[in-house]
């Protein structure tokens, strides 16, 4: 029996090697996996003396030969292929265990073209194809975590072949999601002919949206994103829904940018922060249930954006999610340890924070080190998925078309209100006080209904904050992720006090809104983009 062993990763192969050796195995081997045997006392017959050729080209040629392929595709049942190995003076090759070049890591690492085309597996991928596709006759492992249970059959005189086909499974799944990693290297197209995903397994998940489905996390294989970098200092395992919300509220509270990390907005380009303050909006806090924002709002320092957030809707953060742009310290995490949240998130924790946090078990606190980063993103349709840009681009003009102009104090809330409604289930408005969400209307099927909604959510913010002290003067902005077709948004928005709308327009009866606007007093801004949400 002969087995050929070739890898990078080293782990368990050397038990493997000897326990294949000690019975009665022929283990042909190159380079450095060949050096790594001969190290640990085990005989190694180089693949060289079977082909009969040297390694050449730097070590890009080594196993692209006959004599190797030949040995792992000839089909044992077949007795034409048999013949054909003696007369060839060839032998049959019964294993094969194979791992790639880490192209995963080294597309990361900043290297040039033409290093990272180095890591590009040639050699590797194509003996295990060959290898998979033969996998009755030859056993073909790609992943240490199947080396004891191959060592169990062999030992047992029997590798089952549901096992064999299993493994040969795993190939194409290794090779399919390397091949998309390099496509996606190389591809400037972007949408190509063919979608290219590198994704590996993160995380068995316990079930998935409802506790009757299954679910697993499935992270880039290729490049870190904003949850792959995460790290979690505390609570029970993420949950389905927990990593969508987790999701939505790290994405929304980055695109007011990281001022701990010294990042910008994201979307620096672009007119994003027009009329914001850096000191006064420095910090930006989210509050997140079933996947739409429950609070949002900037802030000089954490205690005064949560303090904001929590506002907005004190009830529906209960179970709910929050996020920071900022550390927490431990006197926010003194306000958070009242509630019962699911998780928080930030790009880092005051150690009294993490104390006073940790003092809740199933918390689960996430520390952040990047912003989101993917430029596209997808939704599963039954037989196909859906691919686009991702929403990034705030507004294409600033055009007031009213009489009125907004004031020097609401246009900063209007550029924040229209970031804020981007990341709202549609149809959604958001009305505006002091850069902060006080009433959210998202998810109705209709425009007024989501207006009516946020309106009187926010009456009821102001109210209870005026029966504490506060200000009680009504919040004077709203915005909408779409046009209004009819005035009665308008209407609706004048009567309880709104005095600037930010809106896309684009409607075919942008007039009678216009109109509305300048018969009640109230300016209105068209961005020329829309933010809906689905």
């Amino acid at each position: 029996m002969r087995a050929l062993i070739s890898v990078f990763n080293k782990d368990g192969v050397g038990e493997l090697a000897k326990f294949l050796a000690d019975s009665g195995w022929e283990i042909l081997s190159t380079g450095g996996t060949s050096k790594y045997l001969q190290e640990n006392k085990i005989p190694v017959t180089d693949v060289s003396s079977v082909t009969g050729f040297p390694e050449c080209l730097d070590g890009r040629v080594k196993t692209l030969h006959p004599a190797i392929h030949a040995g792992l595709l000839a089909r044992r049942d077949v007795p034409s292929h048999m013949d054909t190995l003696k007369a060839l003076n060839l032998s049959a090759i019964d294993l094969v265990c194979v791992n790639l070049y880490p192209f995963f890591d080294k597309v990361q690492a900043g290297l040039s073209l033409e290093e990272t085309v180095e890591f590009i597996d040639i050699g590797g991928p194509t003996m295990l194809r060959s290898a998979a596709k033969n996998y009755r006759d030859v056993i073909v492992l790609t992943d240490p975590g199947d080396y004891a249970e191959t060592m169990a059959g062999l030992k047992a005189g029997n590798v089952p072949a549901e096992f064999r086909k299993q493994l040969a499974g795993k190939v194409f799944d290794l090779t399919s999601a390397y091949d998309a990693a390099i496509a996606r290297y190389l591809l400037d197209e972007e949408y190509p002919k063919y979608w290219p995903l590198s994704l590996k397994k993160g995380q068995q998940l316990r079930y998935g949206e409802n506790g009757h489905q299954s679910a697993a996390l499935y992270l880039s294989a290729d490049h870190t994103g904003a949850l792959g970098g995460m790290e979690q200092l505390n609570g029970k395992e993420l949950g389905y829904n927990n990593i969508r919300d987790l999701d939505l509220a790290w994405k929304a509270a980055c695109s007011f940018g990281l001022p701990s990390a010294g990042a910008g907005p994201i979307g620096a380009g672009d007119v994003g922060r027009l009329g914001l303050d850096a000191g006064k909006d420095a910090v930006c806090c989210v509050a997140v249930k079933h996947n739409t924002p429950c609070g949002i709002a900037l802030g000089g320092t954490l205690m005064e954006a949560y303090e904001k957030t929590f506002a907005c809707d004190p009830v529906s953060i209960f179970g709910g999610i929050l996020a920071s742009t900022v550390p927490v310290d431990a006197a926010v995490a003194e306000k958070l340890g009242e509630l019962f949240l699911e998780i928080v998130v930030a790009p880092d924790f005051d150690p009294g924070a993490l104390e006073i946090l940790k003092k809740k078990k199933n918390l689960r606190i996430m520390k952040a080190r990047y912003a989101p980063r993917e430029d596209k993103e997808c939704i599963a349709v039954d037989g196909g998925l859906l691919v686009q840009q991702v929403d990034r681009r705030l507004l294409e003009k600033w055009e007031v078309v009213t009489k009125t102009a907004p004031s020097a104090e609401d246009i900063a809330d209007l550029v924040f209100g229209i970031r804020a409604v981007t990341y709202v289930k549609s149809n959604a408005i958001v009305v505006v006080k002091d850069r902060a969400a006080v009433g959210i209307g998202g998810g109705q099927t209709n425009r007024i209904w989501a207006a009516e909604q946020a309106l009187a959510r926010s009456a009821g913010v102001i109210s209870a904050s005026a029966g504490k002290g506060g200000d009680c003067k009504p919040a004077r902005v709203l915005a909408s992720d779409a046009f209004f077709p009819f005035p009665d948004v308008v209407e609706a928005a004048a009567a309880a006090g709104i005095k600037s709308i930010i809106q896309p327009g684009g409607s075919v009866n942008d007039r009678q809104s216009i109109e509305a606007c300048d018969r009640l007093g109230v300016a209105m801004v068209f961005t020329g983009t829309r933010h809906f949400k689905h």
